[in-house]
């Protein structure tokens, strides 16, 4: 991408998709219901980022109570929601960056900084949720934090990653405007 420049049409978008790749992982992780789930037959609980269901046995039905009733499940969904909606900010940002034809430079800095702050949030909200829910909330059987939180801290290390690169990107603003000479190694006899 620095060889090229971020002029280079392929490699201009990179950052952005990820971002958006990202944004799709959050997605996935609010929406999941595979926060926690049983591990062993009988398949028993069943947990969100929203609420935790129960079943007495493999054939009954379903129970679900609210997690927004503790104070931790209201504190876990907030920061992870702002951690979230920070990341969808970053995302249209990084998209109009990225579509002006001079970049600025130092708004892709501020970019990386706001990445940081969601990623912060983020993982408050991640960390949150299992020391409060396994302490609080009597758990049957064997249990184990599913797919849906491991969506969740993919996105918060995304959002650490990316915050990396739109920091560290304008450190190669000239060359990725090509206003270097390009050295050769080559000399003649």
């Amino acid at each position: 991408m620095v060889k090229y420049g971020l002029d280079y049409t392929r490699c201009r978008w990179i950052l952005p998709l990820l971002l958006g790749i990202g944004v799709i992982f959050g997605i996935i992780a609010l929406a999941g219901r595979g926060w926690l789930e049983s591990q062993t037959l009988p398949y028993v609980q069943q947990a969100s980022l929203w609420q935790n269901c129960r079943r007495p046995g493999q054939g009954g039905e379903w129970s679900c109570e609210s997690l927004m009733g503790y104070a931790w499940g209201r504190a876990a969904a907030a920061t992870y929601l702002v951690g979230f909606l920070l990341l969808v900010i970053c995302f249209a940002l990084a998209i109009i960056a990225f579509a002006i034809d001079t970049l600025r430079f130092n708004f892709i800095r501020g970019i990386g900084g706001l990445l940081f702050v969601a990623a912060v949030f983020s993982v408050m909200g991640l960390v949150i949720y299992p020391v409060k829910f396994s302490s609080e909330i009597e758990m049957t059987g064997i249990n184990m934090f599913s797919w849906a939180y491991g969506f969740g801290w993919t996105t918060a290390i995304m959002e650490i990653c990316l915050g990396f690169f739109f920091c560290c990107l304008p450190n190669y603003e000239d060359q990725i405007l090509g206003n270097v000479k390009p050295t050769y190694f080559y000399s003649s006899p």
